[in-house]
C-alpha cells in the first residue's frame, strides 16, 4: 500500500496532479523549456501583483515582462505576521504552514498553497526515484531533529511512520547513543540514510572508532543523501568508506524547494522545473554562468505567498555548462552573513577559518566536532567536543595558520564543550559572526 502518497492525498495535497504536470513540464526540448520559463515567471509576478496586497506594497509599480527591474526580497521582508503576507483567498486553514530553522539568524513563518507543495514532493520524489528509492516502499534511517513539546513530537514520529521511516536524534551524539544506533541497524533493513551533515559524519566517525563498516552490519543499505549543512570533501571520503555505500549531496530550504540535488552523471542538478534560480552581484546584476554570486531563487507555483526573486542567503556558483533547463550548481560557497571582517578591513569567507582548524584540529581524531564565532574584529573562538582538551601546541599551529592565510594580530580563544549548541531543528552552523559587520 502507498502509505506515503495517500498520507498526502488525505492532507488534502493533490500529489497525482503534482506528478502529472511535472511529467508535462519535464517533456519539452530545451527551447520550450526556455519559453515555459520564461511564461511561468511572468505568470507568478503578474498574479502576485494582482492578488498580494504585501507584494504588491513590497516591490511598486513593476512592469512583469522587465524581469531584472524586479526588487530582491530578503528574509527580513518576510518577518512580520503571516496573514499579512498571505494572497487573497489564502488563509492560514487552507495553506501548508512551516517555519524556517532559523539556521540563517533570520527565522519567520511562510506558507505555501497545497498544489505548490504538492508539487514539491513530486520533485523530491522524482529526484530520489534516480537512486532506486520509492518513498513508499524504501525504509529510510533519518537524522533530523523533533520538536521536543509532546504535540509536535508525537506529530512528528506519526508522519515517519506513514513515510516508512525511523529517525534518529541529532541531539544526542554521544557513543551511548551510537551504540544503540547501531543496534537499530543491525535489526531493521533500511534502504538508506537521509539526514543533516554534521550529526552523520559523527556517527561516521564513529564507525571508524569502532573499524566497522556499517554496509557490513545492515547490507540492505544502498545509499546515504545528507542536506542542510556543508559537505566537505573529506568527510564525503569518510562516510563513503564506513558506511560502504555512495554519497549522494542535496540542497534545499523548506521555504521553496529542493534546490539541488546529485544526478547520475555526478552533477548538482538545480532543479528548473518549479525554481528559477539567478546568481546576482552585490548591485543585484545577473552574472553569468561560473562566476559567484548570491543565490536568488523564484519560486514559480506558490500562489499563496510570494517568493520571488528571493536572496535566501547563500552563495554559489552555476556552472558554465548549465542550460535554461539543466542548470548545475558547480559550487556552493556558504551564507551571504557567513563572512568575517579582519581588522585590516579585508573580508574572508567565514569557511576559510574552517577548513584552515579542520586540517590541523582533526588529525588525530580526538576532536568529534567543533564551531567558530567572531566575536571581535580581531577576534575569533573556536569551541570543540574532544576527549582531552587541546594542546598548546595545536593552538599555536592553528593561530600561525590563520595569520598565514589571512592576517596577523587575529586572537584566537579556545574553548572545550561536552557538546555544541544546535538550532532547535539540530542543524550546526560551523561558523558565525556575532559583530554587526
Amino acid at each position: 500500500m502507498n502509505l506515503f502518497d495517500l498520507s498526502l492525498q488525505l492532507s488534502g495535497f493533490p500529489l497525482k496532479k503534482a506528478k502529472s504536470v511535472l511529467n508535462r513540464i519535464q517533456n519539452p526540448n530545451e527551447a520550450d523549456f526556455k519559453s515555459y520559463i520564461e511564461d511561468a515567471k511572468s505568470k507568478i509576478v503578474s498574479y502576485h501583483i494582482k492578488h498580494n496586497a504585501f507584494y504588491k506594497e513590497l516591490v511598486g509599480s513593476i512592469n512583469p515582462s522587465h524581469w531584472n527591474s524586479i526588487p530582491i526580497m530578503t528574509k527580513k521582508d518576510l518577518q512580520q505576521p503571516l496573514q499579512n503576507r498571505l494572497s487573497n483567498g489564502f488563509s492560514t486553514k487552507n495553506v501548508y504552514v512551516n517555519k524556517t530553522s532559523g539556521s540563517s539568524g533570520d527565522p519567520f513563518v511562510f506558507a505555501k498553497d497545497k498544489f505548490c507543495h504538492a508539487m514539491t514532493w513530486a520533485i523530491i520524489q522524482d529526484r530520489f526515484g534516480w537512486l532506486n528509492l520509492d518513498f513508499n516502499n524504501s525504509k529510510q534511517a533519518r537524522f533530523y531533529g523533533i520538536p521536543l513539546d509532546k504535540k509536535g513530537y508525537y506529530k512528528e514520529r506519526l508522519k515517519d511512520i506513514f513515510s516508512n521511516r525511523f529517525r534518529f536524534s541529532v541531539f544526542d551524539l554521544s557513543d551511548m547513543a551510537f551504540e544503540n544506533h547501531l543496534k537499530k541497524f543491525k535489526s531493521t533493513k533500511f534502504d538508506y540514510i537521509n539526514g543533516y551533515t554534521s550529526p552523520i559524519v559523527q556517527f561516521a566517525k564513529f564507525l571508524e572508532r569502532k573499524n566497522l563498516v556499517l554496509s557490513t552490519v545492515c547490507p540492505s543499505l544502498k545509499v546515504c543523501v545528507v542536506t542542510s549543512e556543508m559537505l566537505f570533501e573529506d568527510d564525503k571520503r569518510l562516510m563513503e568508506t564506513w558506511f560502504g555505500i555512495p554519497l549522494i549531496n542535496e540542497y534545499g530550504a523548506s521555504e521553496l524547494d529542493l534546490i539541488a540535488f546529485q544526478n547520475p552523471m555526478n552533477q548538482w542538478q538545480v532543479t528548473s522545473e518549479t525554481l528559477f534560480v539567478e546568481i546576482l552581484d552585490e548591485k543585484n546584476q545577473v552574472l553569468p554562468y561560473g562566476e559567484e554570486g548570491r543565490v536568488v531563487i523564484t519560486s514559480l507555483y506558490n500562489k499563496a505567498h510570494p517568493f520571488i526573486r528571493y536572496d535566501i542567503g547563500d552563495i554559489g556558483v552555476l556552472s558554465k555548462q548549465s542550460t535554461p533547463k539543466k542548470p548545475i550548481l558547480k559550487q556552493l560557497i556558504g551564507r551571504t552573513n557567513d563572512v568575517a571582517i579582519l581588522p585590516s578591513g579585508k573580508k574572508a569567507a567565514g569557511l576559510t577559518f574552517y577548513y584552515i582548524t579542520k586540517s590541523i584540529i582533526e588529525d588525530d581524531g580526538k576532536v568529534k566536532e567543533f564551531i567558530i564565532e567572531q566575536h571581535k574584529l580581531d577576534t575569533f573562538k573556536i569551541s570543540y567536543v574532544s576527549s582531552e582538551k587541546l594542546t598548546s601546541e595545536k593552538m599555536i599551529a592553528i593561530s600561525l595558520e590563520m595569520e598565514r592565510y589571512l592576517e596577523k594580530g587575529l586572537n584566537i580563544e579556545f574553548e572545550q564543550q561536552t557538546q555544541l549548541h544546535r538550532s532547535k531543528s539540530g542543524k550546526l552552523r560551523q561558523f558565525s559572526s556575532l559583530i554587526n559587520n
